[in-house]
């Protein structure tokens, strides 16, 4: 019997982490099981490489400030696992999350036993508890992030009002193909009948493909560059100053709560996914929300600063997308400035040429690190032997605990110098923590 907070964690962590065969029929049966909680609710479904999560973050209060009631699902989580499951940006409780899991556990159980592959997957049972929350909680729009693709993914058993790709790229290739093409089409996968499709700048091979999916679906696309439009009011700031010109919003101005270059384009895709909503339930627009929701924007460990003199951020950038739109913001608002990185990767990660990429840059100083990883089974990668084969312009330094490496790296730093805490987002996670404490 699970009757604490602590045992309901175990529990969800205790379980498989992936299945040999990608299928939804699993989780369809789950939650029938359960009395179909995700029916009955307006969804934004989100998928993309990157900017997921930002882009998430900018709906959801730009939304809550337009008066609406937010629910939102996103992963990974930076502090607790509660941060995951959100309704009007308040994590679920943890009275309420041991509810939850007492509520779906014995389902669980029986599916083990009924279910030739076995039951549901942990990603499956978060999801599940995100479902009947929700049903409880009832919110206005629930803003729904894919874990990994979409086409698979546990949270594509609903029909969204809007459907949202922000980027493709490389990553998760074990599970989503070795191609743009393929990874496209797993992105694609979450795109409904008749629901209209925000997309971000996409690489030519997965345009075609996700413009050839909608088109079969009839599906309206909505493209940045084409459909809507945003252009950055402020050179070299961390706070960009942005200007959007959408379908029914033009020339709105607003200077980003969120940090770094690549904001740009996910305030972009969060503004025209608001338009579609808002205009397809029938309620108006408030410029002014937006732009108030959007100013005060909080998005833990992307490009978030943890010390002011000298500058420190921490950014979850975690696989080789991430870190090329890292090295964008460096080029862009840094270059006159010596940039200190700390970095650690997980070691089935991209990590030569994610280190690759930062030490092209000529005032970087290279340092790199090592952290616990999130299991056994997902270790930190040795970058110390990564990077002898890699040029750079001062020498890489190598430090095996990470805690020492940024008192290392501090000392070599005047005030105005920036630090960047960088490689994967549990590793932010740990660093977060000794910083915020």
């Amino acid at each position: 019997m699970i009757e604490t907070y602590d045992e309901a964690l175990s529990f969800i962590h205790g379980r498989t982490q992936f299945k040999k065969i990608p299928t939804l029929k699993r989780m369809r049966r789950f939650l029938a099981e359960l009395g179909n909680p995700q029916e009955g609710l307006n969804y934004i479904h989100v998928t993309g490489t990157n900017g997921k999560g930002s882009t998430v973050a900018m709906m959801r209060s730009a939304l809550l400030e337009s008066g609406l009631t937010v629910g939102s699902f996103t992963s990974p989580f930076i502090t607790r696992f509660n941060e995951r499951i959100e309704y009007n940006n308040i994590p679920i409780s943890d009275e309420d999350l041991l509810r939850m899991v007492q509520k779906i556990a014995p389902i669980v159980k029986k599916l083990d036993v009924e279910l030739a592959t076995g039951g549901p997957t942990e990603f499956e049972i978060d999801t599940a508890i995100m479902f009947c929350y929700m049903a409880e909680k009832k919110p206005d729009v629930v803003l729904l992030e894919v874990g990994i693709g979409g086409l698979y993914d546990s949270t594509n058993v609903i029909k969204p009002v809007v459907s949202v790709i922000t980027t493709v790229g490389w990553d998760h290739m074990k599970y989503l193909g070795n191609t743009i093409s393929k990874i496209a089409t797993q992105k694609a996968g979450i795109i409904k009948t008749k629901v209209p499709v925000v997309i971000g700048n996409l690489p030519e091979e997965a345009r075609t493909t996700i413009r050839k999916d909608a088109q079969k679906k009839s599906s309206p696309v909505f493209e940045l560059d084409e459909d809507f439009s945003v252009r950055k009011l402020n050179g070299h700031h961390l706070h960009s100053k942005v200007q959007y010109q959408g379908k029914k919003i033009k020339a709105l101005e607003v200077t980003l709560g969120l940090l770094g270059e690549y904001q740009v384009e996910n305030a972009a895709i969060a503004l025209m996914t608001i338009e579609l909503f808002m205009t397809k339930m029938g309620l108006s627009i408030d410029r002014r929300a937006l732009i108030e929701g959007l100013e005060h924007t909080s998005w833990p460990g992307r490009l978030e600063e943890v010390n002011t003199t000298p500058l420190v951020l921490l950014d979850g950038a975690h696989n080789l997308p991430g870190i090329q739109a890292l090295v964008k913001t460096i080029k862009k608002d840094f270059a006159d400035r010596e940039v200190y990185l700390l970095v650690a990767i997980l070691a089935d990660k991209q990590y030569e040429l994610m280190l690759g990429e930062l030490a092209s840059l000529g005032n970087v100083h290279l340092t790199v690190t090592h952290f616990a990883g999130p299991g056994p089974k997902r270790p930190s990668a040795d970058l110390g032997a990564a990077v002898d084969s890699i040029p750079t312009k001062y020498p890489v330094q190598v430090v095996n605990d990470w805690q020492l490496g940024i008192g290392q790296v501090a000392s070599q730093m005047s005030e105005e110098d920036v630090m960047i805490i960088t490689g994967s987002l549990y590793f932010i996670s740990d660093v977060r923590k000794l910083f915020l404490n």
